[in-house]
């Protein structure tokens, strides 16, 4: 991290310094129990529970300075070394754009550059951040989001782990609205900006899908006329973004060559559904083949967008194939693979859901399971507004015409994707609704057999992907209790 004296932070927040502390801050939390001798603690509002109200508790496990929206005082009525400004999400914001400037300074007088690269989306965005990352590590040091911190907390976060040394920044960047992005975006000054695709999550909250299309564009509507915008021309709102950006253009395309000068050609899946393709980038006319170990189709979007940007970057094609064929997925609950003794082979891709990946990893879910009995284990996808029970409807017409064997619907939020698979013509126990997690857990833990294939998707607020991680431990030894398994939710 950056070093700022308590001063500067007033300074550059806006803030009134209550207390000075005489250490500098050399890390920054917003969970008091992440605090460590010499944090700086944000204390922010939340929606269950005040940041304030654990001031004391980060100073008792070695905070020095607290940001915050109030006074806090200890037991002996004497404040806390804080800096007290209006809103301590924006303050942090604030300290973020800062770092980011301190560092590129701090490089260029080096005659080193930093570049940040910002990677947004509907669906991908943490795959792409974390293959971009693996890519860029190897070719200097590389900051990147863990999991997927990529809101107004997530990304200050995220710049707080750079310092000087810091070659590459990649930030994810999320949006539940329009300004959401472009608030980042002025925050980090990305030099390359990545859109993968425009899709219908969060479309309730957005308003629509093309206002969901105008905040994804503005990342690249913030880059500079000397960066690169890697766009997905394989969505048609995506390519359009193309007349939104003074950036150079560089497109990507798994499905055609067109103007794309990223492009993925012989494209196939592999035995156990990891995308393989010939991958062409500009310069590279002979291409350098690219066997992922991520499972589906649907990476190759990734894939591509990832290889996009690590080209804007400086880094050698060659190098680029080699790394993508090397990386296997690096944050959890995303098509994570997991092959049980007894033969039953569990996919956990619920750490979120919307129409395009849900229909994606029931492709997928088809693909692999050829010749082998196939579950899907469906909860809801959150946050689609007035095309929710639209949308559930058409997972559910889908799961059935994929020929998958069994489908468990898990919560009435999903009921409608139960309702339109009956419609459709799956009946018996081919269809089952499960009210609960812990109903569809005891169905499962009693009619799984060796050889059995099952997906486990949905929204991250619905908790599927514990239940995912449930099933695959070993089936209960005698004696163990389904009450006892239930501890690891």
């Amino acid at each position: 991290m950056i070093a700022f004296t308590a001063a500067e932070i007033a300074d550059i927040t806006n803030g009134r310094l209550a207390a000075e502390p005489g250490i500098i801050p050399g890390s920054v939390v917003t969970d008091s129990r992440e605090a460590t001798p010499g944090s700086l603690y944000v204390a922010k509002p939340g929606e269950t529970a005040d940041g304030h109200d654990f001031v004391a508790a980060a100073f008792d496990r070695g905070a020095v300075l607290a940001l915050v929206e109030h006074d806090v005082a200890d037991a002996a009525g004497h404040n806390y070394p804080a800096v007290v400004v209006q809103d301590s999400v924006l303050a942090m914001g604030a300290l973020a754009a800062e770092t980011v400037r301190r560092i590129r300074a701090a490089r260029e007088a080096d005659g080193q550059p930093l570049t940040v690269i910002g990677i947004t989306g509907s669906a991908g965005k943490t795959t792409t951040k974390d293959l971009l990352a693996g890519i860029l590590a190897a070719e200097g040091p590389t900051v990147a989001p863990q999991g997927s911190y990529n809101g107004e907390v997530g990304v200050p976060l995220t710049v707080f782990k750079a310092d000087a040394h810091t070659r590459y920044l990649v930030i994810e960047m999320g949006a539940t609205g329009v300004g959401h992005i472009s608030y980042l975006a002025d925050m980090v000054r990305p030099d390359i900006g990545v859109v993968l695709c425009v899709g219908t999550a969060h479309a309730g909250e957005f308003g629509g899908v093309e206002n969901i299309a105008l905040a994804k564009g503005e990342l690249v509507e913030a880059l500079p006329a000397t960066g690169t915008a890697v766009l997905n021309l394989d969505d048609a709102r995506v390519a359009a973004m193309a007349g939104r950006t003074r950036a150079t253009v560089l497109g990507c395309t798994a499905q055609s060559a067109g103007d794309a000068q990223v492009r993925a050609g012989q494209v196939g899946l592999t035995p156990g559904g990891s995308p393989e393709f010939d991958l062409f980038l500009p310069g590279d006319p002979n291409g350098h083949h690219v066997s992922a170990k991520l499972i589906g189709a649907h990476h190759i979007t990734n894939l591509l967008a990832a290889a996009g940007a690590a080209h804007a970057a400086g880094v050698p094609a060659g190098r680029i194939a080699e790394s993508l064929s090397a990386q296997a997925a690096a944050s959890r609950w995303r098509m994570e693979r997991t092959e049980r003794a007894d033969g039953v082979t569990i996919i956990n891709d619920a750490y979120n859901a919307n129409p395009e990946s849900m229909r994606a990893a029931l492709r997928t879910l088809a693909d692999l399971g050829r010749g082998r009995r196939t579950w899907a284990v469906l909860g809801a996808m959150l946050e689609l507004g007035e095309d929710s029970i639209r949308e559930h409807m058409a997972v559910g017409t889908q799961v059935v015409r994929l020929n998958i064997s069994r489908l468990v619907v898990v919560g009435r939020e999903a009921r409608s994707l139960y309702v339109s698979a009956v419609n459709e013509g799956s009946w018996g126990n081919e269809c089952v609704f499960a009210e609960t997690v812990e109903d569809a857990y005891d169905l499962l833990q009693a009619e799984l057999q060796p050889g059995d294939l099952v997906l486990f998707k949905s929204s991250n607020g619905i908790g599927l992907r514990h239940l995912g991680d449930r099933i695959a431990l070993p089936p209960q030894a005698p004696g163990r209790t389904a009450t006892e398994g239930s501890a690891l939710l």
